[in-house]
């Protein structure tokens, strides 16, 4: 290449760097975090600026290990599926006794992982207690009643219970993968109330189940004007210390001392997620004390069936209060979910919870639940009936 040429290569490279550059620098500032930090992981703890959910080290509850423990040996085709989605934790728990516990992927039980949506269901259960508490009034308040700008056109006739059976109507694509969609704006963003706040209602309220993490958020929003407390604290003074939980936990926010991503943000172990998984078994029950009344857990762990599933075809059978229902072997599983495989199964009729954290799951779904969490199931199947022997 001549000289005269490789000086116009070399401009030529400039130029195009020095418009990516400026192009860059006129992103929102959600799309240039996006760029920056790409697909969300579930190691992120140090992404974003965070709130802590304090523990009494004072009064910790431990789970206890079975004699069988760990003496189950996974099948050589359930191992090899465990690692095909690069599962981190696996925990299977019966009568409050560990019975089988793997970490892999250098993980351990400290570490902390994003537990994603399945943080919607600890958002569930935080309005359960301020309803009891008498701080909501009722489900069928209109959420402007709490957000008072949350009144343009049909914003005006959503209620706190069409927020928590996701059939509030909102505006929000739900897609990680975009760059400039909402809910990438949502978790990348610094101004979660004013994006929530101010997306139109374009379907009619109370009709159709659709998920959509924006009403999720919306949600927390009623929660902090009603109760006066930061998501956070509420979450450490109404769960996570009466848990008697084992370690910190913590809340992302969108921006130093902004709010918490209600959607999908909470962080924390294996085995202190496996404490809500217990709290939904014992149906709001810990150790004696009623944390969240029988009425509210009955409702929330029973399929909205007066809306119109995601389709729009037949009637809801698989979600409730911020929390999904999987029918399995003939039973009705509450399961908590997150985007990256983030499982937490309450198992009524084995007294058994069972806690799956990785970093994918299967892209294949039948009907609203993708094939990997039925894979789970089975796999957590195998090693109850085993240790019934």
């Amino acid at each position: 290449m001549s000289l005269s040429k490789k000086k116009k290569w070399t401009y030529g490279c400039i130029g195009v760097l020095l418009a990516l550059f400026i192009s860059y620098l006129f992103l929102p500032y959600y799309a240039r975090q996006a760029l920056v930090h790409w697909m969300p992981v579930i190691d992120d703890l140090e992404t974003f600026h965070r709130n802590v959910v304090r523990h009494n080290p004072q009064d910790v509850w431990h789970w206890k290990k079975a004699e069988e423990y760990n003496r189950y040996r996974l099948l050589p085709e359930d191992s090899a599926y465990l690692d095909s989605l690069r599962t981190v934790s696996f925990l299977v728990i019966r009568h409050d006794s560990i019975l089988f516990e793997s970490y892999r992927d250098g993980w351990n039980d400290t570490l902390t992982s994003n537990l994603y949506s399945a943080t919607k269901t600890i958002v569930g259960l935080l309005t359960g207690i301020a309803l009891d508490e008498g701080k909501i009034h009722s489900l069928d308040d209109k959420v402007s009643r709490y957000i008072p700008i949350y009144n343009k056109g049909m914003q005006a006739d959503v209620t706190v219970r069409d927020l928590l059976t996701m059939s509030g109507g909102m505006a929000w694509d739900e897609s990680y993968a975009s760059l400039f969609s909402v809910t990438t704006h949502g978790y990348y963003g610094n101004d979660l109330y004013e994006l929530v706040t101010g997306l139109e209602v374009a379907d009619p309220p109370g009709v159709r189940f659709l998920y959509r993490s924006g009403e999720t958020q919306l949600l927390a929003f009623v929660l902090e004007a009603a109760t006066g407390e930061t998501l956070s604290r509420l979450a450490e003074e109404k769960l996570w210390k009466p848990m008697q939980a084992g370690q910190d936990a913590y809340w992302l926010l969108d921006k130093k001392g902004g709010d918490e991503k209600a959607f999908c943000c909470f962080h924390t172990t294996a085995r202190d997620v496996a404490r809500f998984g217990r709290l939904i078994l014992h149906k709001g029950n810990w150790n004696g004390k009623q944390l969240i009344s029988h009425a509210y857990m009955d409702e929330m762990l029973r399929p909205a069936s007066y809306l119109k599933d995601q389709w729009g075809k037949d009637s809801l059978d698989y979600y409730g209060l911020q929390i999904w229902i999987m029918r399995y072997r003939g039973e009705e599983i509450p399961c908590m979910r997150g985007m990256l495989g983030q499982y937490i199964y309450a198992i009524p009729s084995k007294d058994a919870v069972v806690v799956r954290l990785g970093r994918k799951r299967h892209d294949v779904y039948e009907g609203p639940f993708t094939v990997d969490m039925t894979r789970y199931l089975d796999i957590a199947m195998r090693i109850l009936e085993h240790s019934c022997i």
